[in-house]
Order: C-alpha cells, then sequence, then structure tokens
C-alpha cells in the first residue's frame, strides 16, 4: 500500500505534529536529524528517539529525508572515504532503526534553488518561483548577495571557496564521484534493507556553471545502471524533473515505477513562464503543467507500495512559517492525491 506521508522539518518547525495528524490521509512522517553537522554519523540512539517521538504522535517515519552527502564526495577530495566512511555508519544506524527509504541528492553547493520565496498568484497565494535571469545576476562577492533558498550552512568564505573548486570539476568528474560513491553505500543499503532514492537536480539544469548531472532521462538511466539493485533506486520529483518540458513526467513515472525503481514520489506541480523559468502551483493538473492525475495513474497501475508526499506547496489563507511548505496547501495537496487514489481503487 503506497504510504502517503509529509515533511516535517522537527521540534523547530511551525507547524505541529498535533496539527498534521489532523489531516486524515497522513499515515507517515518524512524527517530528519536536522541537528547532525553535515558528515558526521548520524547516531542510532538520535535516530531512536526521535522515531519514538514520530510515533508517539501517531505517524511510521517513512523516509529520511535527507543525510547529506558532504562536499568532500561529491568533488572527490582526499577526505572523502573519511565521509563515505561515516555516511555508511548512518545507513546502518537507520537500518537497525527499521527505517527503509533514504532520499539524497548529489546537487554541488546548493539544494533547491530559487528567485523568490513569495511570488503573488492571482487569488493571492503565494509560491516559489524560479527566473533565470535573475539567478544569472546573483555576485557572490557582493557583501550583500542573497539568494533565495540556497544552503547557509556554508559562509561567504567557504561558498566561494566551493564554487571555485567546482570550476574544476567536469560533469565527467562528478559521474565518477557519484559512481565511487554509490560502490561503497550501495552494499551497505543492501545489507541495512535500506532503498536509497536520489532527488534530481532542482531546477534540472546547470546554475552559476556547476556541474549538475541529475536532470533527465538519460541521466537517470545511467544512474540506474551503475548498480543494478533495489537499493540504487530514484526519488521521483515531478517538479524538480517536470521544470524542463523535455521530461515528460507521465511517461518516465510509467517507466520507473514499472521497473521498481522509484522508492520516494515527490508530487508537486509548476508552471512553466519562459525559457529557463517557471513558478509553483497548488498541486491539481488544471493549475499548472504537470499532469498530476495521469502520474498518479501510473504509481497505481504498477501497484505502487513506496513513500509520496505532497512536495512545496503555496502560502494561503494568510499563513506564515517556510516558504514551500506551510500546512494549509500541503493537506489540500494531500487530499487531492488521497482522493485520486480512492477513486482508482474503485477500478
Amino acid at each position: 500500500m503506497m504510504k502517503l506521508s509529509f515533511r516535517w522539518y522537527g521540534l523547530h518547525d511551525s507547524i505541529p505534529l498535533t496539527y498534521i495528524r489532523q489531516v486524515p490521509v497522513i499515515k507517515g512522517i518524512v524527517s530528519a536529524l536536522y541537528h547532525i553537522p553535515v558528515g558526521e554519523i548520524w547516531p542510532l540512539k538520535d535516530i531512536l528517539d526521535y522515531k519514538k517521538h514520530i510515533e508517539k504522535a501517531g505517524f511510521e517515519w517513512t523516509a529520511i529525508e535527507s543525510i547529506p552527502v558532504h562536499e568532500d564526495i561529491k568533488l572527490g577530495n582526499a577526505r572523502r572515504d573519511n565521509w563515505i566512511a561515516k555516511y555508511c555508519d548512518s545507513i546502518r544506524n537507520m537500518g537497525k532503526a527499521g527505517i527503509s527509504v533514504l532520499c539524497y541528492n548529489f546537487m554541488p553547493v546548493f539544494d533547491w534553488i530559487r528567485s523568490t520565496l513569495t511570488m503573488k498568484l492571482p487569488d493571492g497565494s503565494t509560491c516559489l518561483a524560479y527566473n533565470h535571469e535573475t539567478i544569472s545576476t546573483v555576485d557572490f562577492t557582493k557583501r550583500d548577495f542573497s539568494l533565495p533558498g540556497w544552503a547557509t550552512i556554508y559562509d561567504k568564505k567557504k561558498l566561494i571557496w566551493l564554487l571555485d573548486a567546482y570550476k574544476e570539476r567536469s560533469e565527467e568528474d562528478m559521474w565518477e564521484n557519484l559512481t565511487y560513491f554509490l560502490k561503497k553505500v550501495i552494499p551497505v543499503a543492501e545489507e541495512s534493507g535500506v532503498r536509497m532514492g536520489i532527488h534530481p537536480d532542482d531546477p534540472p539544469w546547470s546554475i552559476f556553471d556547476l556541474p549538475r548531472i541529475i536532470r533527465n532521462e538519460i541521466n537517470l538511466d545511467r544512474l540506474l545502471n551503475i548498480i543494478e539493485s533495489p537499493a540504487n533506486s530514484l526519488t521521483l520529483c515531478t517538479g524538480s524533473l517536470g521544470a524542463d518540458e523535455s521530461n515528460d513526467m507521465v511517461r518516465l513515472t510509467d517507466k520507473y515505477a514499472g521497473r521498481d525503481r522509484i522508492v520516494f514520489a515527490h508530487i508537486r506541480n509548476i508552471k512553466r513562464t519562459g525559457p529557463f523559468s517557471f513558478h509553483e502551483t497548488a498541486h491539481p493538473t488544471a493549475c499548472g503543467d504537470i499532469n498530476v492525475l495521469e502520474v498518479l495513474k501510473m504509481y497505481h497501475k504498477h501497484n505502487y507500495s513506496g513513500v509520496m508526499r505532497p512536495d512545496h506547496g503555496r502560502m494561503i489563507w494568510g499563513e506564515t512559517g517556510k516558504p514551500g511548505y506551510g500546512l494549509y496547501d500541503r493537506s489540500l495537496g494531500a487530499m487531492y492525491i488521497a482522493g485520486i487514489w480512492e477513486a482508482l481503487n474503485q477500478k
């Protein structure tokens, strides 16, 4: 049975688990240990304590999103084996705790990037948006630069150092480093009962001349062929890949769900507004360019039993909080997904 889940940012999230519990279709929580520095081992005790807190609220901890991959691993630096060994220990510990799905990404420096977090839509709601021209004008050497959505774990000096380091890395270098990483961690994941699902680059094209390699079907096939194992799978995000109109999300869902290589499904809708530009929308098909109904039909066709969650939502009804991760619109998205799934079950 598909596990409809909700992302929660822990005890400091403005949305308590008691509120999420009131969304009747949500049975699982997607979360992480946000207090652990990037690269360090996730202690088993910390995982178990966190899991107990989630279960006490009436949920299953269905997926970890995510255990970040240290930049030394992505860059292929001399210390990567040290960080990979720690990553393997974290996988072992999550396996011991009975958590079987791990979402991760191999994006250099930045996770998802947007040019604004508060684009106003005609209905008065606000959403995340990406404009490539705006992003292209960012100057990291300026004292007061800002960039919505960029990882704040790096100070300015470290950030500029990383950007310079990646200038010396090609996409093929990144593939070599990803292959090295997977050949070390996938056997550990297999032994631990963990399935790893890589998240696509968001957005699925190059930014700041960084080598980004998980952008399209060719890349996904290459990734899956590195190691033919259920532990080496995908987090398929409709909003990330779908920002590029050449990525047919209905066909890709059919293809990879049919091969049982999707362990985690992110359901998000977007509206493309120009070359390399888009904004996010409400989840229903009619609101954007992703045929969410047909995507869900493909999951249902292949008896998908993995984790699924409504991804980024708008900020509606005056709600304030973490952009993209408010309670109200994601709850509407969850109900939309659940309604379609229930109807498909009746056929």
